[in-house]
């Protein structure tokens, strides 16, 4: 069992309440750059690749995620870290190209018919959502693990790398499902 340093528990309380300030603030910019009714105009349509370019960031997200589980599982923490910590670094970027694609362009609106739809808004929706929870378990699990805070580590990584991995892969079905709808 890990013993509760003073300083560490006063260091956790500060980061923690960052980590919940930010798991609060970011889903709502991004709604609001969503459905905003006027877009940011960048006077560039440099910012129609960025979904393709998604696409690949969370592809390779998706990738380190997983080589990160392996290298845990055969014990080699080293190359766990780099692998998660390329995963959360990629994870960032896409975060960054995301809120700049939707706030300075429309959303694509899906154009399958019959049984596809359903499956599409049901991948989609699921994929909002979690992606919406997924950061505070994710940076939590990525702090815990960064201070060596082992024990609270495993316990929120438990959420956190599903809920995670289920958004890179998500991601990248609603991308190849929405793609052929682009109007550019």
């Amino acid at each position: 069992m890990e013993k509760s340093n003073p300083i560490l528990v006063k260091q956790d309380s500060g980061m923690i309440k960052w980590i919940i300030g930010i798991s609060i603030v970011v889903p709502i910019v991004v709604a609001i750059l969503i459905f905003m009714p006027a877009k940011l105009d960048l006077a560039s349509d440099w910012v129609y690749f960025l979904p393709h370019l998604n696409a690949v960031i969370n592809s390779a997200a998706t990738v380190a995620l997983i080589m990160g589980l392996v290298f845990i599982k055969k014990g080699n923490i080293q190359l766990h870290r780099a692998a998660m910590t390329s995963a959360f670094g990629l994870g960032a970027v896409f975060l960054v190209s995301y809120i700049i694609y939707h706030a300075s362009a429309e959303s694509a609106v899906f154009g399958g018919e019959g049984w596809i739809r359903p499956v599409y808004y049901f991948i989609l929706i699921s994929h909002i959502i979690l992606a919406a929870v997924a950061l505070f378990p994710i940076l939590l699990a990525y702090y815990y693990g960064h201070t060596d805070q082992l024990v609270k580590h495993r316990k929120i990584v438990k959420f956190a790398f599903p809920i995670w991995l289920y958004v890179t892969v998500t991601g990248v079905v609603v991308y190849l499902m929405i793609s052929p709808y682009y109007n550019f």
